[in-house]
Parts: structure tokens; sequence; C-alpha cells
């Protein structure tokens, strides 16, 4: 058997992304059943010119909601703007059929609007970017219980000596 030569591609094109995604989406649907990828998009929009203002971008696969992006302008914090686009996606989830979301946020965007809405920390990435922590959180949905989270996981990454 030849092994195949590892090829760093550093300006990759979508079709690197779409294959290793195809290549791997066919070993999990081997241990697990078929893989369903259900993007959503949650926008605010300008009631005149219909522009996208903000909004959330997630998507769904085993069960859960994957929040990926939420942006709310400024000048639209602090108004319910950013709770109403997450009561939004939790409700589609609950339709899709998803047993809980998780997200991830910067300590210097949104943890203490995620723990509001009832998101639980299950994980801190510190130093991304340095100085700051990456936190990730979880709501679960149903009624079923999920395992207990007895703390948060800390993952610390040593700073590059200048």
């Amino acid at each position: 058997m030849v092994l195949p030569e590892v090829i760093a591609v550093e300006n990759p094109g979508p079709e690197h992304h779409d294959e290793i995604l195809r290549l791997l989406l066919k070993f999990n649907t081997s241990k697990v059943g078929p893989t369903i990828l259900e993007p959503l998009a949650v926008t605010l929009r300008h009631p005149e010119s219909d522009a996208i203002l903000g909004g959330l971008w997630g998507e769904s696969y085993y069960d859960w909601l994957f929040i990926e992006l939420l942006i709310v302008p400024d000048k639209f914090r602090k108004r319910g703007m950013g709770s109403s686009l997450m009561k939004k996606a939790e409700e589609i989830a609950v339709g899709r059929g998803c047993v809980g979301i998780r997200v991830d946020t910067f300590s210097f965007q949104a943890p203490g609007f995620y723990e509001k809405l009832g998101y639980r920390s299950f994980g801190k990435l510190v130093n991304q970017p340095i100085g700051y922590e990456r936190i990730y959180y979880f709501k679960t949905l149903s009624k079923e219980p999920v395992s207990e989270v007895k703390g948060p996981i800390v993952i610390s990454l040593p700073r590059e000596k200048e």
C-alpha cells in the first residue's frame, strides 16, 4: 500500500473544504447513520430597504443546533433584539427535533448575554485571542436530563515568548 502525501494548502478553495467534509460525513454516516446538515439564518432587516443589519447564522446536525455567528449592531443592543434572535433560533431548533443548542463567544463579546438566556458554560480556551477567553456554552431544549457538567474545562495556552 502506498501512503498518501501530507500537503499543506495555505490558501485553500471551497473544493478542499467540500471534499474533506464529504469524506468526514461518509465516515460519520457509517457510525451514526445519515448526516443531515440544516443551515439556519435569522436576520435583522431594515424595514424599508430590507438590508440585513444583523442576525444569527447556525447549523443543526446530530440533534443539536450550533450557533456560529450572532451580531446585533451597537445601536440596537439592549432592546431585546439579540434575545429575539436567540428565541427564534430556539423555536426552530425545537421544531427540528434538536435536544440542545451550543454556541461560543469571546470574553469581550457577550458571555453575560448567553448566561442570562439560560446557557451554561462547559469550557474556556484561555488566550484566544491573547488576553481574552473563548467561552463555550450549551442549553438543553428537551426535558430529558443531559449529563451534568461539573464545571468548566479550562485549556490554557502558553504565550509565545517575544
